[in-house]
């Protein structure tokens, strides 16, 4: 009888070794998960990109409710983009040549009604074309400034938060999205992100309107 008593409290000994040893390593992975540093975002898009519905990107909790005719909970190359740009929490930085997109001109519209410091850097040409957004975003109060030189402001990139750079071939154009051969790069490796932000800074700086009221130099639109 004691001899079966003391195999049970071996086994009952075993067994909470065993569970506390599970526990154990459990934390312990889970511990060096938090530790391990996130994997780096690294992303390409091809464009033309597929015609579907983004009204989900835009309202989630309504995208059931959108009865448009176009495809529905497809995620597209433009879904991908919409979804970059609309992830800001602080800041974008948006330095682009032309600018026509009615989505994507929705999606800066919807940083700025969220706080978000938005800033544009655009050609002065392009900016005055027929279906430019460009005069909606000054409108409603979105600090736009145009380059004063004599060539083309031809930069297509933006910077998100400082952390998220999205650059290539792609101008926010309905016809680059959905008709044109395009490329799109998204990464958040410091040493690519970082000078597209010391980039922007200096044509920011360099198109400042106050400078050539101060000259009496060319004045660049803002």
């Amino acid at each position: 009888m004691l001899i079966k008593v003391s195999i049970m409290w071996t086994v009952k000994v075993v067994s909470l070794g065993v569970l506390a040893l599970s526990l154990s390593l459990e934390l312990l992975y889970r511990l060096l998960c938090r530790l391990k540093p996130s994997k780096t975002l690294n992303e390409v898009l091809f464009f033309p990109s597929e015609v579907a519905c983004v009204e989900h990107i835009f309202s989630p909790t309504s995208a059931q409710s959108c009865f448009c005719l176009l495809p529905h909970g497809v995620e597209t190359s433009f879904c991908r983009l919409l979804r970059h740009i609309l992830s800001a929490s602080s800041s974008l930085d948006l330095c682009v040549f032309a600018f026509s997109n009615l989505d994507l001109g929705r999606a800066v519209l919807a940083l700025h009604s969220r706080g978000i410091t938005v800033r544009i850097l655009t050609d002065k040409d392009y900016s005055a074309i027929s279906g430019s957004q460009i005069g909606l975003l000054r409108k409603a109060g979105i600090c736009v400034r145009c380059d004063v030189g004599s060539v083309y402001m031809h930069h297509k990139f933006a910077v998100v938060d400082n952390r998220l750079l999205i650059t290539g071939s792609l101008n926010w154009t309905l016809t680059a999205v959905q008709s044109n051969m395009e490329n799109i790069l998204i990464t958040e490796e410091p040493d690519l992100v970082l000078p597209f932000i010391e980039e922007f800074q200096r044509l920011w700086m360099h198109n400042d309107p106050a400078r050539y009221h101060r000259s009496g130099d060319q004045t660049p639109a803002e």
